[in-house]
């Protein structure tokens, strides 16, 4: 399922984003594609000018055969990124793919007491701030990236989500 590109859901003309967004599992509480698109385009505002990204929703199994794949860890995680080999091959840069577990996601945001869709929007801008080379390994980039999720977050209403 593609997403309306360039639209937002209050129908506001964004920068040329072009999200595809994958449901790969069946949720009810899953964001729409619009969701999706609004929360991509504020991460990438300021900080690039075009991009195509794919949003990837999936199962706790699949998460997990990824994080066991990719990152040696033989369990489900919230947000995984896999960046492009080469983003300038397109016509317009492909970033990467940000998979986002949604059992996970939903687990989490009744553990942590949050609303499910500030979850699923935290999610998704980590996710996509880890395409655009942002990381979380040291204390320092963690500060730095933590602060930038705080930013695109409280821009579009949403509480800070390390609270």
């Amino acid at each position: 399922m593609k997403a309306r590109h360039g639209i937002t859901s209050a129908g506001k003309v964004k920068p040329p984003y072009r999200i595809d967004v994958q449901y790969a599992c069946a949720a009810v509480a899953s964001p729409s594609a619009v969701q999706f698109q609004e929360w991509v385009s504020q991460a990438l505002t300021g900080r690039c000018q075009r991009a195509g990204l794919t949003i990837r929703l999936v199962d706790a199994d699949e998460s997990a055969a990824l994080n066991r794949q990719f990152r040696g860890q033989d369990k489900a995680t919230n947000v995984l990124s896999f960046t492009a080999d080469d983003p300038s091959r397109a016509t317009v840069p492909y970033l990467g793919d940000v998979v986002i577990c949604v059992p996970v996601v939903i687990t989490e945001a009744a553990e942590q007491h949050k609303a499910v869709p500030a979850h699923f929007a935290h999610m998704t801008v980590h996710g996509v701030l880890h395409l655009l080379g942002h990381d979380h390994v040291l204390p320092q980039e963690a500060e730095i990236m933590e602060a930038m999720e705080r930013e695109i977050l409280q821009a579009m209403g949403y509480a800070d989500p390390y609270e």
